[in-house]
């Protein structure tokens, strides 16, 4: 189960992600701050408090893109002793090195190029894991999903942040003009590249959130899972264990 909606529609969705985000890396930091609001860091923070209290040692950051999340934990004093961030773009990854490495953060965050459905890594080995703005680019949701799992201790928590649609009035009338039409103008501005902020907000309104994502980590068999919304719905926290 993925979601059929690519940035290009010219080959696979996941060799397009990777395209798409080596286009916009340049960029995407300062339009994500600027889209959110500068929210998403509130809502990143609130990601990280949950974890922070599982202590965890070894963390796993999917679809890190440059490190935004992985930064943020460190900021906050997660006190794991390595958080590996894994994406498919080199592009991203590399914004992410640059940055890392001028907070001389390099023995704690570590990036590597990787894929979702493909984890590097052995079964039972990560303490946790977050992946923020990332699950709805996965090519097949489920097996991204169940590979995450796979790679968790058992009892560990993953913690999945992802936009979600909000659903009352004027929040929704406001988000939906704002995402589709005022998003796109903007981003073929500031990124030149017109078609990923198309296939954003695409992307947002295609993805299973809510209850509909909670079945697919029960399905692959997250347990405990619960999901809390944040800023009316705009972005909501998905939380389960294995």
């Amino acid at each position: 189960m993925g979601t059929s909606v690519k940035p290009y529609n010219e080959t696979g969705k996941k060799e397009e992600v990777a395209k798409m985000f080596d286009n916009i890396a340049h960029s995407y930091d300062f339009l994500n701050h600027f889209f959110s609001l500068g929210i998403d860091i509130l809502w990143r923070k609130k990601a990280i408090r949950i974890l922070k209290k599982e202590s965890p040692q070894m963390v796993l950051d999917v679809a890190t893109g440059t490190a935004d999340f992985a930064m943020e934990a460190v900021r906050m004093n997660l006190g794991a002793t390595k958080i590996i961030g894994v994406d498919i773009s080199e592009g991203m990854l590399d914004v992410g090195r640059k940055k890392i490495k001028e907070k001389g953060w390099d023995s704690i965050i570590e990036l590597r190029k990787g894929d979702s459905e493909h984890l590097p890594f052995e079964d039972n080995y990560f303490d946790g894991f977050t992946v923020a703005f990332g699950v709805r680019n996965f090519e097949n949701l489920e097996k991204g999903m169940g590979e995450m799992r796979r790679v968790l201790k058992p009892g560990a928590l993953g913690i999945v942040l992802e936009f979600s649609k909000p659903s009352s009035f004027p929040l929704k009338q406001i988000f939906n003009l704002y995402f589709k039409r005022i998003m796109p103008g903007v981003g073929k501005l500031v990124s030149k590249d017109k078609r990923a902020y198309e296939y954003l907000p695409e992307s947002v309104q295609a993805f299973p959130d809510g209850e509909a994502f909670l079945d697919v980590m029960k399905k692959v068999g997250y347990r405990e899972t619960r999901s809390i919304k944040l800023t009316g719905g705009i972005a909501t926290i998905y939380l389960g264990r294995k």
